[in-house]
């Protein structure tokens, strides 16, 4: 099970990798030596660090608000196409039932 991090943690975390990452020749290298000493992964911390450039528009991807608007959205989705389903199939159902050529 993945271990969840404060937001007080990954914000800390963040803020140190920004500060040294300046003496490492690449953020994957700062990432790998900064990450233990705080109980991270380096590629989690790395994901965090590129996640919180795009955040403060300073690289281009989508936001952390995108992407949980989409995967709402997605999950809405999902519910909806289910219940089509479910209704398709009741339709079906009660269609078969009130048809008169199978009264006997």
């Amino acid at each position: 099970m993945p271990k969840k991090f404060e937001p007080e943690e990954k914000e800390r975390a963040i803020r140190m990798v920004r500060e040294h990452r300046d003496e490492y020749p690449s953020l994957t290298a700062v990432c790998d030596v900064v990450g233990p000493r705080l109980g991270i992964g380096g590629e989690t911390l790395r994901r965090w660090v590129r996640q919180s450039k795009i955040d403060d528009g300073e690289d281009v991807g989508v936001t952390s608000g995108q992407l949980e608007e989409i995967t709402r959205l997605k999950a809405e989705n999902k519910r909806l196409r289910e219940d089509v389903a479910i209704l398709k199939a009741a339709t079906s159902f009660f269609v078969g039932e009130l048809d008169p050529r199978k009264r006997t």
